[in-house]
Protein backbone atom coordinates (compact mmCIF):
# COMPACT_ATOMS: atom_id res chain seq x y z
CA UNK A 1 0.00 0.00 0.00
CA UNK A 2 2.62 2.68 -1.22
CA UNK A 3 1.58 6.25 -0.09
CA UNK A 4 0.96 8.22 -3.19
CA UNK A 5 1.72 11.86 -2.30
CA UNK A 6 0.74 14.96 -4.03
CA UNK A 7 1.67 14.19 -7.87
CA UNK A 8 -0.12 17.55 -8.77
CA UNK A 9 2.80 19.23 -7.94
CA UNK A 10 4.52 17.53 -10.89
CA UNK A 11 1.82 16.84 -13.32
CA UNK A 12 0.51 20.91 -13.27
CA UNK A 13 4.22 21.81 -13.27
CA UNK A 14 5.20 19.56 -16.33
CA UNK A 15 1.97 21.06 -18.07
CA UNK A 16 3.40 24.91 -17.57
CA UNK A 17 4.29 27.10 -15.22
CA UNK A 18 1.55 26.82 -12.25
CA UNK A 19 5.00 26.98 -10.20
CA UNK A 20 8.02 28.89 -9.34
CA UNK A 21 11.09 26.57 -10.38
CA UNK A 22 13.52 25.82 -7.94
CA UNK A 23 16.50 25.34 -10.40
CA UNK A 24 17.32 29.31 -9.06
CA UNK A 25 17.74 28.01 -5.81
CA UNK A 26 20.39 25.54 -6.93
CA UNK A 27 23.04 27.62 -5.57
CA UNK A 28 21.39 27.99 -2.20
CA UNK A 29 23.09 25.24 -0.90
CA UNK A 30 26.21 24.52 -3.21
CA UNK A 31 28.28 24.69 -0.11
CA UNK A 32 26.58 22.32 1.72
CA UNK A 33 26.26 19.44 -1.59
CA UNK A 34 28.11 18.04 -4.58
CA UNK A 35 26.96 16.24 -7.19
CA UNK A 36 27.80 12.78 -8.17
CA UNK A 37 27.86 9.09 -6.54
CA UNK A 38 27.31 8.80 -2.94
CA UNK A 39 29.61 9.92 -0.47
CA UNK A 40 32.54 8.01 0.53
CA UNK A 41 34.41 7.61 4.46
CA UNK A 42 34.73 10.79 6.20
CA UNK A 43 37.63 8.73 8.51
CA UNK A 44 39.86 12.45 8.28
CA UNK A 45 36.63 13.69 10.80
CA UNK A 46 36.75 13.64 14.46
CA UNK A 47 34.08 11.49 15.91
CA UNK A 48 32.40 13.83 18.31
CA UNK A 49 30.28 12.35 21.80
CA UNK A 50 28.11 10.05 20.11
CA UNK A 51 30.27 7.36 18.51
CA UNK A 52 27.69 4.90 15.93
CA UNK A 53 30.70 3.52 14.44
CA UNK A 54 31.44 -0.54 15.34
CA UNK A 55 27.72 -0.48 16.15
CA UNK A 56 26.24 0.55 13.58
CA UNK A 57 26.45 -0.08 9.66
CA UNK A 58 29.24 2.22 7.80
CA UNK A 59 26.62 3.80 5.70
CA UNK A 60 23.10 4.12 7.64
CA UNK A 61 20.56 3.93 4.62
CA UNK A 62 17.25 4.97 5.65
CA UNK A 63 14.60 4.85 3.02
CA UNK A 64 11.71 7.51 2.77
CA UNK A 65 7.95 7.26 0.81
CA UNK A 66 8.26 10.33 -1.32
CA UNK A 67 10.78 13.00 -3.33
CA UNK A 68 12.59 15.33 -0.26
CA UNK A 69 10.39 17.39 1.38
CA UNK A 70 10.05 19.03 4.57
CA UNK A 71 8.44 16.04 6.03
CA UNK A 72 11.59 14.19 5.91
CA UNK A 73 13.71 17.37 7.49
CA UNK A 74 14.51 15.82 10.39
CA UNK A 75 16.76 12.88 8.52
CA UNK A 76 17.91 15.64 6.12
CA UNK A 77 19.16 17.23 9.09
CA UNK A 78 21.23 14.07 9.90
CA UNK A 79 23.52 14.44 7.29
CA UNK A 80 26.44 16.75 7.61
CA UNK A 81 28.68 19.09 5.38
CA UNK A 82 29.43 18.36 2.08
CA UNK A 83 26.60 15.98 1.13
CA UNK A 84 26.65 14.01 -1.80
CA UNK A 85 23.92 14.37 -3.99
CA UNK A 86 23.40 11.11 -6.51
CA UNK A 87 20.65 11.89 -9.18
CA UNK A 88 20.91 8.93 -10.37
CA UNK A 89 19.82 6.92 -7.29
CA UNK A 90 18.01 9.49 -5.95
CA UNK A 91 19.48 9.63 -2.74
CA UNK A 92 21.41 12.52 -0.76
CA UNK A 93 24.24 10.92 1.21
CA UNK A 94 27.08 12.58 4.04
CA UNK A 95 28.55 12.09 7.03
CA UNK A 96 26.04 10.88 9.89
CA UNK A 97 25.84 14.43 12.45
CA UNK A 98 24.66 14.68 15.92
CA UNK A 99 24.13 18.13 16.99
CA UNK A 100 26.98 19.32 14.99
CA UNK A 101 29.68 16.53 15.95
CA UNK A 102 30.83 13.56 13.38
CA UNK A 103 29.38 10.13 14.57
CA UNK A 104 31.96 8.33 12.86
CA UNK A 105 29.69 6.18 9.80
CA UNK A 106 27.62 7.90 7.00
CA UNK A 107 24.01 8.33 6.41
CA UNK A 108 21.86 7.88 3.24
CA UNK A 109 18.41 8.87 2.97
CA UNK A 110 16.53 7.67 -0.51
CA UNK A 111 13.75 8.91 -2.25
CA UNK A 112 11.08 6.86 -2.88
CA UNK A 113 7.78 7.10 -4.31
CA UNK A 114 8.67 6.75 -8.49
CA UNK A 115 12.70 6.35 -7.22
CA UNK A 116 11.32 2.36 -6.06
CA UNK A 117 8.43 2.22 -8.62
CA UNK A 118 5.84 3.69 -6.34
CA UNK A 119 6.42 0.44 -4.33
CA UNK A 120 6.12 0.31 -0.65
CA UNK A 121 8.73 0.97 1.44
CA UNK A 122 8.80 -2.45 3.23
CA UNK A 123 8.92 -4.05 0.37
CA UNK A 124 11.85 -2.28 -1.15
CA UNK A 125 13.49 -2.86 2.38
CA UNK A 126 13.05 -6.70 2.04
CA UNK A 127 14.10 -6.53 -1.77
CA UNK A 128 17.43 -4.40 -0.22
CA UNK A 129 19.08 -5.58 3.44
CA UNK A 130 20.97 -2.59 2.81
CA UNK A 131 18.17 -0.63 4.02
CA UNK A 132 18.14 0.23 7.83
CA UNK A 133 15.37 2.12 8.52
CA UNK A 134 12.39 2.55 6.22
CA UNK A 135 8.83 4.55 6.57
CA UNK A 136 5.86 2.78 7.53
CA UNK A 137 2.41 3.90 8.57
CA UNK A 138 0.97 1.93 11.49
CA UNK A 139 -2.32 0.46 9.31
CA UNK A 140 0.51 -0.60 6.58
CA UNK A 141 3.09 -2.54 9.41
CA UNK A 142 -0.61 -3.97 10.42
CA UNK A 143 -0.77 -5.41 6.63
CA UNK A 144 2.14 -6.73 5.80
CA UNK A 145 2.84 -8.23 9.18
CA UNK A 146 2.17 -11.70 8.55
CA UNK A 147 4.73 -11.81 4.91
CA UNK A 148 6.88 -9.22 5.78
CA UNK A 149 7.14 -7.56 9.28
CA UNK A 150 8.35 -4.53 10.40
CA UNK A 151 9.05 -3.13 14.03
CA UNK A 152 8.66 0.76 14.42
CA UNK A 153 11.46 2.57 16.47
CA UNK A 154 10.69 6.37 15.80
CA UNK A 155 7.60 8.02 15.03
CA UNK A 156 8.33 11.16 13.21
CA UNK A 157 4.78 12.24 13.33
CA UNK A 158 2.38 13.03 16.04
CA UNK A 159 -0.94 13.06 13.70
CA UNK A 160 -0.43 12.23 10.30
CA UNK A 161 -0.77 14.93 7.45
CA UNK A 162 -3.59 12.83 5.36
CA UNK A 163 -6.72 14.83 5.07
CA UNK A 164 -10.13 15.30 3.12
CA UNK A 165 -10.18 18.85 1.52
CA UNK A 166 -13.01 20.47 -0.01
CA UNK A 167 -14.54 24.17 -0.70
CA UNK A 168 -15.56 26.36 2.20
CA UNK A 169 -17.17 28.69 -0.04
CA UNK A 170 -19.46 25.99 -1.27
CA UNK A 171 -19.58 24.01 2.23
CA UNK A 172 -19.77 26.92 4.62
CA UNK A 173 -21.47 24.50 7.22
CA UNK A 174 -19.23 21.69 6.93
CA UNK A 175 -16.48 21.76 9.78
CA UNK A 176 -16.05 17.68 9.72
CA UNK A 177 -15.51 14.70 7.00
CA UNK A 178 -18.19 13.23 8.96
CA UNK A 179 -20.58 16.69 7.99
CA UNK A 180 -19.31 16.15 4.14
CA UNK A 181 -20.63 12.94 4.35
CA UNK A 182 -24.06 14.66 5.02
CA UNK A 183 -23.62 16.49 1.91
CA UNK A 184 -23.96 15.18 -2.27
CA UNK A 185 -19.97 15.86 -2.65
CA UNK A 186 -18.70 13.06 -4.06
CA UNK A 187 -14.48 12.40 -2.41
CA UNK A 188 -11.81 11.36 -5.13
CA UNK A 189 -9.35 9.64 -3.50
CA UNK A 190 -6.33 7.13 -4.47
CA UNK A 191 -8.00 3.80 -4.53
CA UNK A 192 -6.29 0.88 -1.96
CA UNK A 193 -6.64 3.35 0.58
CA UNK A 194 -7.33 1.92 4.14
CA UNK A 195 -8.25 5.18 6.07
CA UNK A 196 -11.04 5.50 3.23
CA UNK A 197 -12.54 1.33 3.64
CA UNK A 198 -12.43 2.63 7.63
CA UNK A 199 -14.15 5.78 6.61
CA UNK A 200 -16.98 3.97 4.37
CA UNK A 201 -17.41 1.31 6.70
CA UNK A 202 -17.59 3.85 10.17
CA UNK A 203 -20.76 5.35 8.13
CA UNK A 204 -18.65 8.63 7.94
CA UNK A 205 -18.89 8.78 4.05
CA UNK A 206 -21.33 6.81 2.02
CA UNK A 207 -19.56 4.61 -0.32
CA UNK A 208 -21.84 5.96 -3.26
CA UNK A 209 -20.21 9.48 -2.78
CA UNK A 210 -16.23 8.10 -2.85
CA UNK A 211 -14.04 7.82 -6.20
CA UNK A 212 -11.31 5.99 -6.10
CA UNK A 213 -10.02 7.45 -9.42
CA UNK A 214 -7.98 10.02 -8.00
CA UNK A 215 -5.26 10.37 -10.20
CA UNK A 216 -3.34 13.14 -8.22
CA UNK A 217 -3.85 16.51 -10.48
CA UNK A 218 -6.11 19.18 -9.28
CA UNK A 219 -7.83 19.32 -12.73
CA UNK A 220 -11.15 17.10 -11.56
CA UNK A 221 -11.41 19.44 -8.14
CA UNK A 222 -11.20 22.62 -10.11
CA UNK A 223 -13.69 21.30 -13.05
CA UNK A 224 -16.22 20.84 -10.08
CA UNK A 225 -16.25 24.12 -9.36
CA UNK A 226 -16.35 23.64 -5.10
CA UNK A 227 -19.19 20.65 -5.81
CA UNK A 228 -16.93 17.92 -5.14
CA UNK A 229 -13.89 16.94 -2.31
CA UNK A 230 -10.50 14.36 -1.95
CA UNK A 231 -7.65 13.76 -0.51
CA UNK A 232 -4.53 15.81 0.13
CA UNK A 233 -2.15 16.58 2.87
CA UNK A 234 -2.40 19.48 5.36
CA UNK A 235 1.33 20.23 4.50
CA UNK A 236 1.02 20.81 0.91
CA UNK A 237 -2.36 21.27 -0.85
CA UNK A 238 -3.83 24.04 1.46
CA UNK A 239 -0.84 26.51 0.59
CA UNK A 240 -0.66 25.04 -3.30
CA UNK A 241 -4.30 25.32 -3.98
CA UNK A 242 -4.00 28.93 -2.74
CA UNK A 243 -0.84 30.16 -3.85
CA UNK A 244 0.52 28.16 -6.36
CA UNK A 245 -2.63 26.80 -8.77
CA UNK A 246 -4.24 30.34 -10.29
CA UNK A 247 -6.97 28.13 -11.46
CA UNK A 248 -8.20 28.17 -8.06
CA UNK A 249 -6.72 30.71 -6.62
CA UNK A 250 -8.62 30.40 -3.36
CA UNK A 251 -8.03 28.85 0.62
CA UNK A 252 -9.52 25.33 1.23
CA UNK A 253 -11.19 23.95 4.21
CA UNK A 254 -10.33 20.29 5.68
CA UNK A 255 -10.42 18.07 8.61
CA UNK A 256 -7.34 15.37 8.96
CA UNK A 257 -8.07 11.82 8.79
CA UNK A 258 -6.39 11.26 12.56
CA UNK A 259 -8.84 13.58 13.79
CA UNK A 260 -11.72 11.75 12.19
CA UNK A 261 -10.72 8.88 13.91
CA UNK A 262 -8.11 6.76 11.98
CA UNK A 263 -5.24 7.63 14.46
CA UNK A 264 -2.01 5.92 12.45
CA UNK A 265 1.28 6.94 12.96
CA UNK A 266 2.52 8.21 9.60
CA UNK A 267 5.76 7.61 8.35
CA UNK A 268 7.03 5.64 11.43
CA UNK A 269 10.86 4.98 10.94
CA UNK A 270 10.91 0.87 11.18
CA UNK A 271 13.33 -1.86 10.87
CA UNK A 272 12.78 -5.55 9.54
CA UNK A 273 11.67 -7.20 12.60
CA UNK A 274 14.02 -10.17 11.97
CA UNK A 275 16.61 -7.76 12.17
CA UNK A 276 15.96 -5.66 15.26
CA UNK A 277 18.16 -7.74 17.77
CA UNK A 278 21.18 -6.98 15.75
CA UNK A 279 20.36 -3.63 15.26
CA UNK A 280 19.57 -3.04 18.87
CA UNK A 281 23.15 -2.06 19.85
CA UNK A 282 23.00 0.53 16.72
CA UNK A 283 19.25 1.66 17.31
CA UNK A 284 20.05 2.39 21.11
CA UNK A 285 22.57 4.97 20.00
CA UNK A 286 21.01 6.29 16.42
CA UNK A 287 17.19 6.76 17.96
CA UNK A 288 18.13 9.21 20.46
CA UNK A 289 20.25 11.38 17.79
CA UNK A 290 17.30 11.16 15.26
CA UNK A 291 15.36 12.50 18.15
CA UNK A 292 17.31 15.39 18.14
CA UNK A 293 17.92 16.09 15.28
CA UNK A 294 14.26 16.46 14.99
CA UNK A 295 14.04 19.00 17.51
CA UNK A 296 16.81 20.86 15.81
CA UNK A 297 15.20 20.83 12.52
CA UNK A 298 11.49 22.27 13.63
CA UNK A 299 14.10 24.85 15.45
CA UNK A 300 15.57 26.56 12.13
CA UNK A 301 14.84 24.59 9.17
CA UNK A 302 16.27 27.12 6.99
CA UNK A 303 19.92 25.12 5.80
CA UNK A 304 18.18 21.79 5.56
CA UNK A 305 15.45 22.87 3.51
CA UNK A 306 18.30 25.07 1.21
CA UNK A 307 19.68 21.11 0.72
CA UNK A 308 16.19 19.34 0.50
CA UNK A 309 15.66 22.00 -2.69
CA UNK A 310 18.72 21.78 -4.16
CA UNK A 311 18.17 17.66 -4.09
CA UNK A 312 14.92 17.62 -5.93
CA UNK A 313 16.07 20.29 -8.40
CA UNK A 314 19.31 18.41 -9.05
CA UNK A 315 16.96 14.93 -9.18
CA UNK A 316 14.74 16.87 -11.99
CA UNK A 317 12.44 13.52 -12.35
CA UNK A 318 9.33 16.16 -12.56
CA UNK A 319 8.74 16.54 -9.15
CA UNK A 320 9.08 20.00 -8.24
CA UNK A 321 8.93 21.64 -4.67
CA UNK A 322 9.34 24.74 -4.15
CA UNK A 323 10.49 27.50 -0.79
CA UNK A 324 7.05 28.55 -0.24
CA UNK A 325 5.67 24.92 0.06
CA UNK A 326 8.22 23.95 2.10
CA UNK A 327 8.22 26.72 4.21
CA UNK A 328 4.57 26.20 4.88
CA UNK A 329 5.03 22.22 5.44
CA UNK A 330 7.39 23.20 8.27
CA UNK A 331 4.78 25.79 9.70
CA UNK A 332 2.00 23.31 9.33
CA UNK A 333 3.13 21.05 11.45
CA UNK A 334 4.18 22.94 14.21
CA UNK A 335 0.31 25.00 14.32
CA UNK A 336 -1.39 21.53 13.50
CA UNK A 337 0.20 19.84 16.34
CA UNK A 338 1.70 17.10 13.41
CA UNK A 339 5.21 17.35 14.77
CA UNK A 340 5.31 17.39 18.74
CA UNK A 341 5.83 15.63 21.67
CA UNK A 342 2.72 12.80 22.56
CA UNK A 343 0.66 13.58 25.80
CA UNK A 344 4.01 13.54 27.79
CA UNK A 345 7.21 15.50 27.04
CA UNK A 346 8.86 13.19 24.51
CA UNK A 347 9.18 13.38 21.01
CA UNK A 348 9.01 10.05 18.65
CA UNK A 349 7.34 7.59 21.29
CA UNK A 350 4.57 5.59 20.75
CA UNK A 351 1.07 5.19 22.67
CA UNK A 352 0.45 1.57 22.53
CA UNK A 353 -3.13 1.31 23.07
CA UNK A 354 -3.17 3.77 20.00
CA UNK A 355 -1.23 1.50 18.05
CA UNK A 356 -3.87 -1.24 19.24
CA UNK A 357 -6.92 0.95 17.82
CA UNK A 358 -5.31 0.68 14.54
CA UNK A 359 -4.79 -3.06 15.10
CA UNK A 360 -8.58 -3.27 15.94
CA UNK A 361 -9.98 -0.93 13.36
CA UNK A 362 -7.26 -2.35 10.08
CA UNK A 363 -7.82 -6.12 10.90
CA UNK A 364 -11.14 -6.94 9.71
CA UNK A 365 -10.51 -4.08 7.06
CA UNK A 366 -7.58 -6.45 5.53
CA UNK A 367 -9.17 -10.07 6.46
CA UNK A 368 -12.25 -8.57 4.05
CA UNK A 369 -9.45 -7.45 1.27
CA UNK A 370 -7.82 -10.94 1.30
CA UNK A 371 -4.73 -9.66 3.34
CA UNK A 372 -4.76 -10.86 6.89
CA UNK A 373 -2.54 -9.44 9.69
CA UNK A 374 -0.62 -12.20 11.36
CA UNK A 375 -2.65 -14.25 14.02
CA UNK A 376 -2.21 -12.75 17.41
CA UNK A 377 -0.66 -9.51 16.46
CA UNK A 378 -0.37 -7.02 19.38
CA UNK A 379 1.43 -3.66 19.60
CA UNK A 380 4.61 -5.15 20.11
CA UNK A 381 4.52 -6.88 17.58
CA UNK A 382 4.89 -3.66 15.05
CA UNK A 383 5.97 -0.92 17.53
CA UNK A 384 8.89 -0.55 20.64
CA UNK A 385 9.76 2.62 22.84
CA UNK A 386 13.08 0.81 23.46
CA UNK A 387 15.44 3.10 21.72
CA UNK A 388 13.10 6.08 22.87
CA UNK A 389 15.12 8.60 24.92
CA UNK A 390 12.42 10.17 27.11
CA UNK A 391 14.23 13.48 28.19
CA UNK A 392 14.39 14.63 24.12
CA UNK A 393 11.43 16.41 23.00
CA UNK A 394 10.11 20.05 21.46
Amino acid sequence: MPRTRSTLIRSTLAAGALFATVASFSGCAAGAAGSGSASGSASDLTIGSVDLSGVCPATVVIQTDWNPEAEQGNLYQLIGPDATIDATTKAVSGPLFASGEYTGVNVEVRSGGPAIGFQTVTSQQYADPDITLGYANTDEAVQLSADMPTTAVFAPFEVGPQIIMWDPATYPDVKTIADLGKTDAFVRYFGGSAYMEYLMGSGILPASHVDGGYDGTPASFVAADGADAQQGFATVEPYVYENELPEWGKPVAFQLIHDAGYPIYASALSVRTGDLDDLSPCLTKLVPVIQQATVEYYSDPTATNDLILKAVDEFDNGWVYTPGVAAYSVKAQKDLGLVGNGPDDTVGNFDLERVQKIIDITTPLFTDLGAPPADGLTPDDIVTNEFIDPSIGF
